[in-house]
């Protein structure tokens, strides 16, 4: 069974099932008597499941040693608690080398969006920039990140979570910012899409390309926000561009995260620099809306940290249009 299949479970279901699902993350937590507990995320290309083990499971021990990235096979009965999906594992089989191979295309979570189409609409976006110097430099930047720009993760959990993940948001946020720029005239549409399409490039850095990315070494001792200043300090040297253009782009980079607390090294201080910051947040919010509507299990999603809330995944019932609500 497939993991995006698991939502069709209904609560008097008890047929067992199982899935394959590579390991993303797995943590020891306190219960509330005392004990304690193992939450394990596991994943394939068609989403994520979030499952409890509690220390009286026949599987608590062996998920104790297991690491993310590893790839298990997952047996498990249906079982909600407080009318939420929260299977029952009655045993877990972890998968060899060989056993994984075939099986690579159905454990990566893929973008919804088809990735040629994001990669033409990329290039699209920066053949776009009239100025040369600026475009070159955006050019030089890609190809400095390489293909890793194109397969990379967003992020671990928060949103844009799985490969092609950065290119479809990157690409996101550059179309957001072009359109905005057009209400906007004040704002340079050149230096702000450029700072739109660059803005995450040092996440090909701060993630691991594996099946459970994670955080780099230099990741976690620098960010992506450092890194990418970096790709785009160097990328404007080679390219020539004029010093003034390049400390307001670099800006962008620095400031993009809205945030320190949130990990800007600097509040966005120029139009452009505010403009790609907002488009950045609302398009990782909306991101992570689209991930708490596809794993639906209940009316409402789990607390989604990005938002400081749950979202309602129920659809609205169709009316005749007509219809008024109760004063």
């Amino acid at each position: 069974m497939k993991i995006d299949q698991l939502k069709n479970i209904r609560q008097g279901d008890r047929a067992a099932f199982s899935f394959v699902g590579v390991l993303r993350a797995v943590q020891t937590r306190p219960t509330k008597t005392g004990g304690e507990f193992i939450a394990a995320d596991f994943s394939d290309n068609t989403g994520s499941i979030g499952i409890t083990i509690f220390s009286d499971s026949p599987v608590y021990d062996a998920m104790l040693e297991a690491a993310p990235g590893e790839v298990y096979r997952v047996y498990a009965v249906p079982n909600f608690y407080q009318g939420k999906f929260s299977p029952k594992v009655d045993s877990v089989v972890k998968l060899s080398d060989e056993e994984i191979k075939p099986l690579l295309e159905d454990l990566a979570e893929l973008s919804p969006c088809d990735a040629d189409e994001l990669k033409k609409e990329l290039f699209f976006l920066v053949d776009g920039i009239s100025e040369e110097a600026l475009r070159k430099t955006v050019h030089c930047a890609l190809a400095d990140a390489g293909d890793d720009f194109f397969t990379s993760t967003a992020a671990v959990k928060m949103h844009h979570a799985y490969v092609h993940g950065l290119l479809e948001h990157s690409v996101k946020v550059a179309r957001l910012t072009d359109n905005l720029c057009r209400l906007y005239p004040f704002v340079d549409r050149n230096l702000a899409l450029a700072g739109a399409i660059l803005h995450d490039i040092g996440k090909v850095l701060e993630y691991s390309q594996t099946l459970a990315p994670d955080r780099t070494r230099i990741g976690v001792l620098q960010g992506h926000v450092v890194l990418g200043y970096k790709f785009v300090h160097r990328a404007a040297i080679k390219s020539g561009l004029d010093t003034q253009t390049a400390e307001r782009l670099e800006h962008i980079i620095l400031s993009h995260q809205g945030e320190l607390e949130w990990g800007a090294a600097a509040i966005a201080a120029t139009p452009e620099a505010v403009l790609v910051s907002l488009a950045d947040n609302l398009d990782a919010k909306m991101g992570a809306v689209e991930r708490a509507l596809k794993g639906a299990s209940s009316e409402f999603s789990d607390f989604i940290p990005a938002l400081k809330t749950k979202i309602l995944t129920a659809p609205r019932e169709a009316t005749d249009g007509g219809a008024k609500t109760n004063a």
